[in-house]
């Protein structure tokens, strides 16, 4: 678990999202080299690793941030032109402030000397020296800012560090240099909670501080000095003689600061209250307890951060509590008192209400996961000369963190064929008569209980031929076997399969979309393909919205009772009776003109119990895959905790998990994705029934 009380973690943890972000800007920004706002957002990730790093004791990677900064700094004035090579090197050097913050131990030096070489040459010029830190907070002045700027405003910034803001690295010294760098300020110290000198604790933070800060920059940009202490500090944040609210969204940043005209003083004698005007702007005083965070002024605190392992143990008791819940409602059942039955369904509303919060609680935009993969098109666009566009879609689709964390590797092998395998180079589009750039999108999508998400490109297709010859080579298939394009495309996720002539750097060692098939399986997921030749493909991945708690439908098989995912489930018919007497392996229903093969479940269990005079068929499906699963009695519904099977289960067909019932027994969950392809294996092999019964609604 994250000590959150580490201020070198904390840092680490919040630079490694303003670097994605500046990975994604830069990316942005080679496409559109004359966006402003773009340019502002790369500069202001890059200031504040900078001057946090040096708050924190990164001392090397501010230094080497500082030459960076510099050349972006560069960039907004006009100086310099954004370029396809500058970016590239910009990337590496984040790359490098990473390995900086990271594993500082590991970083290599001549790596960053020669990428300072690097900046310097494209900035034509060698890097500049890194500003001086100031030794203390005495009276200081800088050159005079450029006057008359319409942009800038005046805020009153007010701040109290926690009491051991210095024993855990902070320098509140570095903070208000941050803050003198973005304009004109004038600084005091609030001495109000300073205590006697023989009960003075050197080491202990007694002040606090009374900024005011007239600057072109916008209200988040103030904010993000703050950054790294915000949830250890007292913090408002008011604009100054400006009808315009202080608590309005963060904006990028305006146009370029001015340089700063610096005023810092010490009040020696007795410190008004800090409720007295600065600049003839009223506002409230600095709260003098510590341990919280005074800034709803600032809007900072519209969230907190709180580590993943916390997440996942409420996740863990809220399942628990839903367990113990549906064992609270079947006792219920059988009582007769009104009070009581009373006071559990409200226990049961309760419930619910907190495993929906919960759940919400772990949901990620899937953008943070999609964003990670234009570095990835760019560079490998770059190692196999062709132009590729990547697109994206559905941004906001949220999924759970978990399935956000362990869905990177099978993306990247998807976008790694595509870009390898499904992609032409510029020459060979040409010839085909498409466009010479090609296209890789990613898109998401809610569909029920499941998110969906698309890999679709528009290069030469899947070689149907060339699969199935290389299946029937490993003798996957007979040959001449009657496959669908679904089927045939499902092979290539075997292991060791693969269609490529020639090994590359890449592929071609049949290794990668198995793993992407395994993992999907984990995640109790399904992939569909589709491909037209010459025209590009298309690969769905759907998964659950959550690995924790699913909807799924109670049956009952003999004795047995399993849990099928509801997100799978279309209908729920009977089975006729003239159906029972049908030999094995050839049986389908009419479901409104479509015939669907069924499984009886009995069968594939080896049930010895008798069965129902009138089993049901729950039809389930899979994109446009469908079969039906025959059982006994269909139960209901059931808010399904999973459980995952033990490692001397891990290699049972047809289950993907287990869950604890009401009454204490345990109920396993039929995996989907091989119940559908074993029927829809069985339904080829017998071929079509010459007479489909007709299922009864």
């Amino acid at each position: 678990m994250t000590n959150r009380t580490d201020p070198a973690q904390i840092f680490r943890e919040e630079s490694a999202e303003l670097l994605a972000e500046l990975e994604s800007t830069l990316l942005r920004l080679e496409a559109r080299p004359g966006d402003r706002d773009l340019l502002d957002t790369a500069f202001r990730a890059l200031h504040t690793i900078k001057g946090s790093g040096a708050m924190f004791g990164f001392d090397a990677a501010a230094a080497f941030t500082h030459h960076l900064e510099s050349a972006f700094d560069r960039m907004r004035t006009g100086a310099l032109a954004p370029n396809s090579v500058l970016i590239g090197v910009a990337l590496a050097a984040k790359d490098h402030i990473r390995a900086l913050i990271e594993t500082p131990a590991l970083a290599d030096p001549a790596e960053g000397e020669r990428l300072l070489a690097l900046v310097a040459a494209q900035t034509a010029g060698p890097p500049p020296a890194p500003a001086p830190v100031p030794e203390c907070i005495a009276e200081t002045t800088a050159e005079t800012a450029a006057p008359s700027d319409p942009d800038r405003r005046t805020w009153r910034v007010r701040f109290r560090l926690a009491p051991d803001a210095m024993e855990r690295g902070t320098n509140p010294l570095l903070l208000l240099d941050e803050l003198r760098s973005l304009g004109d300020a004038t600084i005091r110290a609030v001495t109000d909670a300073v205590p006697p000198l023989e009960e003075l604790d050197p080491s202990r933070c007694v002040l606090a501080w009374d900024v005011t800060l007239t600057t072109a920059q916008p209200l988040s940009t103030i904010q993000d000095v703050f950054i790294f202490v915000m949830d250890d500090t007292d913090l408002t944040i008011d604009a100054v003689n400006d009808e315009a609210p202080a608590t309005a969204p963060p904006s990028d940043i305006d146009a370029a600061a001015p340089q700063p005209t610096a005023h810092a003083e010490i009040d020696p004698g007795p410190t008004p209250s800090p409720a007295t005007p600065v600049a003839a702007a009223p506002a409230p005083p600095i709260a003098a307890e510590s341990g919280g965070r005074n800034a709803a002024n600032a809007n900072s605190a519209s969230s907190i951060r709180v580590p993943a392992q916390r997440l996942d143990d409420l996740m863990d008791q809220v399942g628990e509590l839903v367990i113990a819940q549906a064992r609270l409602k079947q006792l219920i059942g059988a009582s007769t008192d009104l009070q009581v039955k009373s006071v559990a369904e409200e226990i049961e509303r309760l419930s619910n209400g907190l495993r929906d919060i919960t759940m919400g609680i772990r949901m990620v935009p899937i953008g943070s996961l999609f964003g990670r993969f234009r570095r990835l098109v760019r560079d490998l666009s770059q190692e196999l000369g062709k132009d590729v566009a990547l697109t994206m879609s559905g941004e906001d689709t949220e999924l759970d963190k978990t399935m956000i964390e362990r869905l990177n590797d099978p993306l990247v092998h998807i976008i790694r064929n595509s870009l390898d395998h499904g992609l032409e180079t510029a020459d060979q589009r040409t010839a085909g008569g498409k466009a010479p750039q090609g296209h890789i999108h990613l898109s998401a999508r809610h569909a029920g209980t499941q998110v969906l998400i698309t890999i679709r490109d528009d290069g030469r297709g899947l070689d149907r031929d060339r699969i199935r010859a290389k299946a029937e080579e490993q003798e996957l298939i007979q040959a001449g076997a009657k496959l669908s394009d679904a089927e045939l495309f499902q092979l290539i996720f075997h292991p060791g399969f693969s269609t490529a002539r020639t090994l590359t750097s890449l592929s071609g060692r049949g290794v990668g979309m198995d793993v992407v098939k395994r993992t999907i399986d984990a995640l109790r997921g399904t992939i569909d393909i589709t491909s037209t030749p010459n025209q590009g493909t298309e690969i769905t991945l759907g998964l659950p919205l959550t690995l924790a708690i699913i909807d799924g439908l109670l049956v009952r098989v003999g004795r047995g009772r399993y849990v099928i995912p509801l997100f799978a489930v279309e209908e729920c018919v009977e089975l006729p009776p003239t159906a029972e007497g049908r030999q094995a392996g050839r049986n389908f229903l009419n479901i409104r003109g479509a015939l669907v093969p069924f499984i009886r479940l009995r069968e594939s269990f080896a049930v010895s119990h008798p069965p129902d005079a009138y089993p049901k068929v729950v039809i389930i499906s899979t994109g446009d895959r469908r079969v039906g699963l025959v059982v006994d009695q269909v139960l209901g519904d059931h808010q399904t905790v999973i459980k995952s099977m033990s490692k001397l289960h891990a290699d049972v067909a047809n289950f993907s998990g287990a869950t604890i019932l009401g009454d204490g027994s345990v109920a396993l969950i039929l995996d989907i994705g091989q119940l559908v392809a074993a029927g829809q294996a069985a339904g080829q092999a017998a071929g079509p029934a010459p007479e489909p019964q007709r299922a009864a609604s």
